[in-house]
């Protein structure tokens, strides 16, 4: 089929559902729209998620993490939006870099084009050219698809999305009727004074949507109490939306709890009708109920110190925390994490900060600040026996306290943060195959942006090693996103005072995983394998760092 615009919509009618968000920030767009993926998904529909990001850079790659939360990586090596591990973590299907694109790459594209002469002379507007881009961009994600959810960053009202708002009302009218849905997620805010939840919010947003052209078609209210049938039936009139379709969701315990509660609520028989869906006529949530099972079933808890960075903002180690949790789920094991800002700590306070841990983990950044303080805290793991997960980041700070400290390596360090260190046990490598066997290059002179290691990638690991018999295979795919290896020229220096490397990459030239035999659980890799863990199948790494936390839990009592 294809739109009277004249872009190419694909051989399969792809629905589109557009998800957009009102009233304030942070109501949850990408939990909503991925649990709906996972509803639809659980019916038979092949399903993918798109996230429209308003602002002007080109990715959030070089966004610091107290202004954007963390960068989610894909198999492809994008650096993208958060929201992009809910989708993941939600869905079978695997996200890429079409499942996500900003308002600077969609100028950039256009300017290009201008450059070229694309536009024969003609003046370039928002509308069309800027219109055309986003609407491309959103057909080539959805790729085949039964259905593409869209969910557009940001709140309505804001200057930054009107073109995205305007795409999408132009789609609507290039599809057929039953082709697109809209779903609009607004704050019913209970005010404890008067002991009532107030409408008056939720009737703005939609009015302020109606000002776009756009109808919303599902309303999810977001609210700290249930929805009364009354307060239902009064947003239904007063924003011309089905009182079936006006959906309470209140805040839950779990985010995993909330593709069931959709379920309760029918909305993904609502979604099937209006699209009109051919599919299961009911959804398999048993691995959702599983899921919330384990998580009722929790009979142990253990307490994580996670030494970074970036622990004013929780969401700067989102999809960490997450596959923390996974690793608790798979041990029936509740887990609590202590965030421990590393530049307070020294190697005078260590016990002080780090005496309850039953595990450490440091994890992945970029910088100077902060880093002794994480080496400290790894010197205190492996000194006392806990077990110590080091994740990017957190494998050469391992990698730099040991040649320190074991290997009496005096002053070693990584030249991201002394140039001038006699012992550079970690450097910036010039040259590296990347997943296809092409070499790839970069300087110290080269962009931060795009420039780094990045996505999924092969590694062998050691017959013999932990993390082999935890993986059951010799090669596994795992997904990077750093600048700086391991320097292979001061290699033996570590091996051979017990610094065991387990893992390496596809041309055996990069150091991928380390361990410390004589220790209760050490182990440091170069990717990110909370990137691929999910609650249902949880990650290998991750249950058996938490199996491992559990045991010292036990002999502390």
């Amino acid at each position: 089929m294809t739109a009277s615009n004249g872009l190419l919509m694909g051989k399969k009618q792809t629905r589109f559902i557009f998800v957009t968000g009102g009233v304030v920030s942070s109501l949850g767009k990408g939990i909503a729209s991925a649990s709906l993926g996972a509803l639809l998904e659980s019916r038979g529909l092949s399903v993918t998620i798109l996230k429209l990001d308003p602002y002007i850079n080109l990715d959030p790659g070089t966004m610091s993490p107290f202004q954007h939360g963390e960068v989610f990586v894909t198999d492809d090596g994008s650096e993208t939006d958060l929201d992009l591990g809910h989708y993941e973590r939600f869905l079978t299907s695997k996200m890429s870099k079409s499942n996500n694109f900003t308002t600077g790459q969609v100028y950039e594209e256009v300017l290009k084009k201008e450059r070229k002469g694309d536009y024969l002379g003609g003046t370039v507007q928002v509308i069309p050219h800027i219109t055309d881009e986003i609407k491309r961009r959103i057909i080539k994600g959805a790729g085949d698809s039964d259905v593409a959810i869209v969910e557009i960053g940001g709140t309505v009202g804001d200057i930054e999305s009107q073109p995205f708002l305007e795409a999408i009302r132009q789609m609507k009218l290039d599809l057929q009727a039953h082709q697109t849905l809209f779903m609009h997620l607004t704050l019913l805010p209970y005010l404890k004074s008067a002991g009532e939840t107030k409408t008056k919010p939720t009737q703005r947003s939609v009015k302020e949507m109606l000002s776009h052209g756009l109808q919303p078609d599902l309303l999810v209210c977001r609210s700290d109490i249930s929805m009364e049938e009354e307060e239902r039936k009064k947003i239904a009139l007063f924003t011309n939306v089905d009182k079936a379709s006006v959906i309470s969701l209140q805040d839950v315990d779990s985010i995993y709890k909330i593709p069931i509660e959709l379920n309760r609520q029918k909305v993904d028989e609502i979604v099937v009708g209006k699209l009109k869906l051919s599919c299961k006529k009911t959804p398999n949530l048993n691995d959702w109920k599983k899921v919330i099972r384990e998580d009722l079933e929790s009979k142990d808890l253990v307490r994580i110190s996670m030494v970074g960075k970036y622990t004013e903002l929780a969401d700067a180690y989102k999809s960490l925390n997450e596959a923390l949790r996974h690793g608790g789920l798979k041990n029936n094991t509740k887990v609590e994490i202590d965030y421990v800002d590393s530049e307070i700590i020294d190697s005078k306070n260590t016990h002080k900060y780090l005496k309850n841990s039953d595990a450490i983990l440091v994890p992945g950044g970029f910088g100077e600040r902060g880093i002794e303080g994480m080496i400290a805290a790894v010197k205190y793991a492996r000194t006392m026996n806990i077990p110590y997960l080091g994740i990017c980041l957190g494998m050469q700070i391992a990698v730099i306290e040991f040649a320190r400290n074991v290997a009496k390596l005096k002053h070693a360090n990584s030249t991201e943060f002394d140039v001038h260190t006699k012992y550079p046990v970690v450097g910036l490598i010039s040259e590296w195959l990347d997943n296809e066997g092409l070499v790839e290059r970069r300087d110290s002179n080269s962009n931060l942006g795009g420039t780094m290691r990045l996505g999924s990638q092969e590694c062998f690991l050691e017959k013999g090693s932990l993390v082999r018999t935890l993986y059951k295979k010799e090669k596994i795919k795992e997904r990077h996103r750093h600048r700086y290896e391991v320097n292979n020229n001061l290699i033996d220096k570590l091996t051979s005072k017990g610094l065991k490397i387990v893992g390496k990459s596809k041309d055996k030239m990069l150091v991928e995983v380390i361990e410390l035999v004589d220790h209760s659980w050490f182990v440091g890799c170069q990717f990110h394998p909370e990137f691929t863990s999910d609650p249902r199948r949880g990650h290998p790494l991750f249950s058996s760092y938490i199996k491992a936390a559990i045991n010292r839990s036990k002999i502390k009592q």
